[in-house]
């Protein structure tokens, strides 16, 4: 008799067969918890692993999205001003993560075609030129945010001096209205300073005609008369040889088309003709991809961009610039 009952226990542990009776059959059920006994399950019940986490991940975006709406309307009743430059900050953030997203396809479509910088059609160009100069500006705060405690005097900073620490995304528009107009005084500024230079140096010129052009040139300027371009071209010779040329220039020449140029001009007079070349070159590589595009294909947007980085005036071009 016992011998009997060891027999059926092994044989119910190991899934044998056993002869039914009063007793009711168990399975033995592989589960993920371990080894359990009961009833088998039915698959219905379950939802697939991905299905879980997708589920999951739709319920997370909408508890943020409503949590983020509640904050936004908070801070719209209880702090109008702070939600106006908070709004702003975010905004911004989202147009440089665009703008870095779309100069990142520009590089890898360079690489992978072998494409240089002057191949460029004129906005991918445009494109990359801003957004290196908002790099480097993001990079000089990162920069000076280094040292311990300094980021909150750079939060104030950026408060104190908008224009010149914050990129053009992170303006108002009042901002960016007044910060035009007083780019355009700074070119004004430099202007009489320039063509002062170039009066100094006329007697220097060997050829009489060019010396002639260049003093017509020069009066017109002065009495406000925007010349022709023609005029302008005919001096091409007297900018590339002594005493015009780029390697030529006084310091304080270079120091005066710098500013014409919104470029800093607080650096060694070797950095400035460096500086002033590469971006003189960039201006001469943008004019060359707008001939191919057409100017009756800019937007408004693109036509007052384009007047404030090259110092346009009522749809001219400053010559002495």
């Amino acid at each position: 008799m016992a011998l009997s009952r060891v027999c059926w226990a092994r044989s119910a542990v190991w899934g044998s067969a056993v002869t039914p009776g009063h007793f009711v059959t168990r399975r033995l059920q592989l589960g993920r918890s371990g080894l359990a006994w009961g009833a088998p399950r039915s698959s219905k019940l379950h939802l697939s692993p991905k299905a879980d986490v997708k589920n999951l991940m739709s319920y997370v975006v909408t508890k943020t999205k409503a949590i983020n709406g509640k904050y936004h309307r908070f801070l719209g009743r209880h702090f109008p001003r702070f939600y106006v430059l908070y709004t702003i900050f975010m905004k911004g953030l989202q147009m440089l993560w665009a703008d870095a997203k779309k100069a990142r396809r520009i590089k890898t479509n360079m690489w992978k075609h072998n494409i240089k910088f002057h191949q460029l059609p004129y906005r991918e160009m445009e494109h990359l030129r801003q957004f290196r100069q908002d790099v480097t500006k993001c990079l000089f705060l990162g920069i000076i945010s280094i040292p311990p405690f300094a980021n909150y005097l750079v939060f104030l900073l950026m408060y104190l001096f908008p224009r010149q620490l914050l990129i053009r995304h992170f303006w108002t528009p009042k901002q960016q209205t007044d910060f035009l107009d007083i780019y355009h005084a700074f070119r004004k500024q430099s202007h009489p300073e320039i063509i002062s230079y170039l009066e100094k140096v006329i007697p220097l010129i060997s050829d009489a005609g060019l010396r002639w052009r260049l003093t017509d040139l020069c009066t017109k300027i002065q009495r406000g008369t925007h010349p022709a371009i023609h005029d302008i071209l005919a001096l091409r010779e007297c900018f590339s040889n002594h005493p015009l040329g780029m390697n030529q220039l006084q310091a304080l020449h270079v120091k005066a088309l710098s500013r014409a140029m919104l470029l800093t001009s607080y650096l060694p007079p070797p950095l400035l003709r460096h500086r002033l070349k590469t971006h003189t070159t960039v201006i001469h590589q943008l004019d060359q991809a707008l001939a191919k595009l057409g100017i009756g294909q800019l937007t408004t947007q693109e036509v007052k961009s384009i007047g404030v980085e090259l110092g346009w005036e009522n749809g001219c071009r400053f010559p002495a610039a």
